[in-house]
């Protein structure tokens, strides 16, 4: 491998760059099983562990209220190891991240309930829960950072998009954990069932440290470390001084895509089995046939990005997921489970994918190499929060406001659709771009020749 930083062009040896996408697939995977596993068992048994004072309604509200504290704190967390990110290495902050994501994990599989510990169990649930947001708010960025400054700048979109099956794969390991659960007595799930899938995490964690700590440092990071690019400032200031506008058109672009993923693979699970009664496993099963169609789709919509651009591609995503806004619940209400099915795998499948296959190489284009890490995961992260967040959060106190209907959460979502179409009608078209080229506001670091400044991957 090319290390010199004068020299014109850095190619990866393929095996590096094999290794540095399995470890962005695998890493984070585990990380979203470990994230979703806990909305799930929001959607499902929380409420009654947890929350057993309160009414079946309220005790589901309290439990998404727990599920969305995670989100949070997610940009504490994007902030914190970004600046690791940017400052010390990707790898040490993607190892670090997952650590604490296993740890906390594990921990809420031990947790005694309301019953064994009264007001401390809810406590500790949320607790835990802060620290799972804080882990994967770092997870993000840096794995999908680490995966785009291995690729070129032609197959950037579709190398970054395995990063994005992370998603799909946790959400399908999550839904398969509490199915496989679910195949015993509620008393089974209830008592001790629900915990084993917060406890297997533990062999997840293992086989994502093994393959993590084999990676090497991305070579774009190590170019601008050796050519001197990298700021002495804190990254978060650099990020709001020069790139605010790129945050915003980040966080903005992210409304839609996410308040429709956790629609349709989290409040679509706790709605239709308590206001519609569908079969808790068949439910599950739509979810996870939708999130598996996902893991085919992901690539392909990140290898069209790559042929016509990322905002042609993820401008279908927005209108997509925004016209399915009315169907999705449509679909539900007919009583069909395949129906049902249907509008999950769209939404799934095509709304969200064409979006989430792009956002790694988006994200990544958006921002320079010295503070690229803190700027991709802050613009995701705080769109979690006033968006994907706490939308199961907010759908589920707007049925109880509608009578248990569902027609203010379809306007809730094409709300959120117009807020995701103008901010990427507002961004300029990033699949040209050099990660090596300093296309911020910031003056051009002093005693470096142009070459260098400019070096391509």
């Amino acid at each position: 491998m090319t290390t010199d930083p004068t020299s014109t062009q850095t190619s990866p040896d393929p095996k590096d760059v094999r290794t540095a996408v399995s470890s962005g697939v695998i890493g984070t995977a585990v990380e979203y099983y470990d994230f979703f596993v806990y909305g799930t068992a929001a959607a499902l048994v929380l409420n009654k562990l947890f929350f057993p004072t309160f009414s079946p309604a309220l005790g589901t509200l309290a439990a998404f209220a727990t599920f969305a504290v995670g989100f949070v704190v997610r940009p504490i967390g994007a902030i914190v190891l970004g600046h690791v990110g940017d400052r010390v290495g990707r790898k040490k902050a993607l190892v670090f991240s997952l650590v604490l994501m296993g740890v906390a994990t594990f921990a809420i599989g031990l947790l005694p309930t309301y019953s064994t510990a009264g007001v401390l169990a809810p406590i500790l649930l949320v607790t835990l829960r802060l620290v799972q947001g804080l882990a994967l708010g770092g997870e993000w960025g840096g794995a999908t950072v680490l995966a785009s400054e291995y690729a070129s700048r032609g197959n950037r979109g579709f190398l970054a998009s395995f990063v994005q099956l992370g998603s799909p794969l946790g959400l399908l390991m999550s839904s398969g954990a509490f199915a496989l659960v679910g195949l015993g007595s509620d008393e089974f799930v209830q008592s001790w069932g629900w915990r084993i899938p917060f406890l297997a995490s533990a062999a997840l964690v293992a086989i994502g440290l093994y393959i993590r700590v084999r990676i090497m440092e991305s070579p774009e990071f190590r170019r601008a470390t050796a050519a001197g690019e990298m700021s002495t400032r804190a990254p978060l200031v650099e990020v709001f001084t020069y790139s605010w506008r790129q945050v915003l058109i980040a966080i903005g672009i992210r409304f839609v895509p996410d308040i429709g993923f956790y629609m349709a693979a989290t409040f679509l699970v706790s709605y239709a089995t308590t206001s519609m009664n569908y079969p808790r496993g068949a439910i599950l099963t739509c979810v996870m046939v939708a999130a598996a169609i996902e893991l085919f789709t992901i690539p392909l919509f990140g290898r069209l990005s790559d042929r016509v651009g990322r905002k042609k591609v993820y401008l279908f995503g927005v209108v997509a997921m925004t016209a399915l806004a009315f169907p999705l619940f449509a679909l539900l209400d007919s009583g069909s489970i395949f129906l049902t099915g249907v509008g999950v795998t769209l939404a799934l499948a095509v709304a969200h994918a064409s979006t989430w296959g792009l956002s790694a190489a988006i994200n990544s284009e958006l921002f320079p190499t010295r503070y690229r890490t803190t700027g991709a995961g802050l613009g995701l992260n705080v769109s979690n929060i006033v968006g994907g967040g706490p939308a199961p959060l907010i759908a589920s106190a707007l049925v109880i406001s509608a009578g248990g209907g569902s027609w203010l959460v379809s306007l809730y979502i094409v709300a959120a659709g117009v807020i995701s179409l103008i901010a990427i009608v507002s961004m300029s078209e990033t699949s040209g771009r050099d990660l090596a080229e300093d296309y911020s506001r910031r003056p051009a670091p002093t005693g470096l020749t142009p070459e260098v400044r400019g070096q391509a991957l």
